[in-house]
């Protein structure tokens, strides 16, 4: 399939042509190109004739994945045979960079991204963040914090809330904004420094080799990606003379992980508040978003017209793989939509799965493991 770049594809006439997304839907949520709809790769294959038939005859189509791979390798598709297609060069990584800031730009969208979490989002964002703090002791006087950023929405609007609670000078503590490339390519290592440079982060990048480590690696790749790269945090951050992480973990990723734990792994636990590094002396882990909703996240992204990266893995297009936890996004996004259809009967689901960890009655509980010894109810039957 002929490529065409966005500088050209701006040239063309708006109404001349349709652009269409065919990732999947966990890339999707993290933002699509301004008009383009969605037609997932099933559906093309398929020649899904309800999807097709909303296609004007007339218009070019212009397809895009996220680096612009998957896009130039769907040309011989019977669904598309009479139709004049494009792959869109780079992908939606290629638009965001073609979207980077010149300095006066990059000024107004600092002031703009922090006056909206200072007004717009201050309830939903930052008081959320300030009560996560408060609750569950996060900062103390004296603590030193490597704010891990991995730059997707989450781990950079953690920075500016990090950033802001500084500012009201109530507790006394430094901040260092870390950043491991574990083998970006160069377009996405220069635009997660555009997006720290436009917000005003100043981070601080350190290079491993993990992604090429687990290349190589047929079984659960992404595990053991996630797993190195939180021991390589630990220790860099340890090195810098930190001594906590903090991971842009929310309240969604909280209650879809209490759910996944019980419905694919045969155990109630959820991702806790903050926690000890085993592997670490001294060292403590805090997810200071714990109490902050995803859509409240999107939103503000989306208010400040923010791009940030997902996913910048070698298998990026191959299988969208790459939350902190080594979970598969297909199994998160599967237990986001059930929690959403359990929703539409019971408008409290969320908050009772979030409280179901809360009230553990451990009258009523067979087994359990305390600091990994199993002990059962007949114990003290």
């Amino acid at each position: 399939m002929e490529e065409i770049t966005f500088e050209n594809l701006k040239k063309w006439q708006k109404n001349s042509y349709l652009l269409i997304d065919i990732r999947d839907e966990g890339l999707v949520s993290y933002g699509m190109i301004p008009g383009a709809v969605h037609i997932s790769m099933d559906e093309l294959e398929a020649g899904d004739s309800s999807v097709m038939a909303d296609i004007a005859p007339e218009k070019k189509m212009v397809f895009y994945c996220q680096i612009g791979r998957k896009s130039k390798e769907i040309g011989d598709l019977n669904s598309l045979a009479d139709k004049e297609c494009y792959s869109l060069a780079g992908g939606y990584i290629g638009y965001i960079r073609s979207e980077m800031l010149n300095e006066a730009e990059r000024e107004e969208k600092q002031r703009k991204a922090e006056d909206s979490i200072r007004k717009k989002y201050h309830k939903s964002l930052f008081s959320s963040f300030a009560r996560a703090c408060k609750t569950y002791r996060l900062i103390n006087d004296g603590d030193h914090i490597a704010v891990c950023i991995s730059g997707g929405k989450d781990s950079m609007l953690m920075a500016k809330l990090f950033q802001e609670i500084q500012r009201h000078k109530k507790v006394n503590f430094e901040l260092t904004f870390l950043v491991m490339d574990p083998g970006y390519n160069k377009e996405n290592r220069e635009l997660l420094e555009s997006n720290a440079k436009a917000l005003g982060i100043p981070v601080s990048i350190f290079e491993s080799d993990i992604f090429d480590a687990v290349d190589t690696i047929e079984k659960s790749p992404c595990y053991i990606c996630a797993r190195m790269r939180r021991g390589y945090l630990y220790s860099k951050a340890k090195e810098l003379g930190c001594n906590k992480i903090a991971l842009g973990h929310h309240y969604d990723d909280v209650i879809e992980t209490i759910l996944m734990g019980m419905l694919h792994g045969g155990q109630i636990q959820t991702m806790m508040p903050k926690l000890h590094s085993t592997n670490f002396a001294g060292m403590e882990l805090i997810r200071p978003m714990y109490f902050i909703r995803e859509s409240d996240i999107c939103a503000w992204r989306d208010y400040n017209d923010l791009h940030f990266l997902q996913c910048a893995c070698h298998f990026t297009d191959t299988c969208t793989t790459c939350h902190e936890d080594g979970t598969t996004s297909s199994k998160r996004l599967e237990t986001k939509k059930l929690i959403a259809q359990l929703k539409k009967d019971n408008p409290f689901i969320e908050s009772n799965i979030f409280k179901s960890v809360e009230n553990v009655n451990l009258d009523t509980v067979i087994a359990y493991k305390k600091k990994g010894v199993r002990h059962s109810f007949l114990e003290g039957y």
